[in-house]
């Protein structure tokens, strides 16, 4: 099992964000991706949303980054760690400046970037860009192959509905190859469908664990699955966090915070195909307190998990 960490002050969803966060500065942010690195964590992630719809601010919030530009932040403070987004949300980007700049992540970062891409779900938010939304999923399955041509080809041409490109060249194409990670964000057939087609990973919110063997199975059956390897993150946090990002009331979907528990959590998780994780904290008082929660994780669960 590997181990990321969403950073903190990157989103303020009401079930997951807690008070001390919102103090944070950019420079406590990148500590905690630097503590992050040299605990073995082996990835970081920022979530992304552009704005949010009044009605969604008690809780969702109204605070998120631009993630590739958050990204490039915390890649120029670290130096191994690889530096993800949870989610970017493709529609919403031009995919030749998406591509160009995914790129640029990843050169400058020695080939350290990952991209988990979603469609979004607030139809508010593509009115203010003036993206149809209704139109998010077959935007997508074009932009990421115009970008795959952008980062594969000598020659990079695309012909599509969204996309129209010839003649161009690009460069630098990014150091990881064939790209940079790319991970499929979401739980519709859609996502997985796009995955096998597109992606390296999955990572669903609202899928049951028990139905992942199944999901996966699905996933493997598509067009466009050629048997690569293929990660699967699943958050500690999705265990007790609803539809509506409110914390669920039953009992049997509260993880605990023992060691044990957490260690038996992420084994189980691991038996179902889970190869990736976050152990959201629990509440703590203070900013210190977190990095105590960090080096708990390093120390004593990370090296007895599956």
């Amino acid at each position: 099992m590997r181990f990321s960490v969403v950073l903190p002050n990157s989103v303020h969803v009401a079930a997951l964000t807690q008070p001390w966060e919102c103090g944070l500065a950019g420079s406590d942010i990148a500590h905690v991706a630097r503590t992050a690195e040299k605990l073995g964590f082996a990835r970081v992630f920022i979530p992304e949303h552009f704005v949010t719809p009044t009605s969604q601010v008690e809780l969702s919030g109204n605070h998120y980054f631009d993630a590739t530009t958050a990204q490039a932040y915390i890649a120029g403070a670290t130096s191994t760690i690889s530096i993800g987004s949870m989610v970017t949300i493709l529609p919403l980007h031009n995919p030749v400046i998406a591509a160009k700049s995914i790129a640029t992540l990843d050169w400058l970062s020695g080939g350290r970037a990952q991209v988990t891409v979603g469609v979004g779900w607030l139809e508010e938010e593509y009115d203010a860009i003036g993206v149809p939304f209704r139109r998010r999923g077959r935007l997508t399955d074009e932009y990421l192959a115009a970008m795959f041509e952008m980062w594969h080809s000598d020659t990079p041409a695309y012909n599509g509905e969204f996309v129209r490109f010839r003649d161009i060249a690009f460069g630098p194409k990014p150091i990881h190859k064939p790209h940079p990670p790319i991970w499929m964000g979401g739980d519709a057939e859609a996502v997985l469908r796009r995955a096998a087609r597109f992606g390296d990973g999955w990572a669903p919110w609202q899928t049951r664990p028990e139905d992942f063997p199944a999901k996966l199975d699905y996933l493997k059956s598509q067009p466009g699955y050629d048997g690569r390897p293929f990660a699967l993150f699943f958050s500690l946090a999705s265990l007790n966090i609803g539809l509506a990002h409110e914390i669920n009331d039953d009992p049997h979907s509260q993880f605990g915070q023992n060691a044990q528990q957490v260690i038996d959590n992420c084994n189980m998780l691991a038996g179902l195909g889970v190869t990736d994780t976050w152990v959201n904290p629990p509440p703590v008082a203070d900013f210190s307190a977190y990095l105590d929660h960090l080096h708990w994780v390093a120390e004593e669960v990370m090296p007895k998990a599956d």
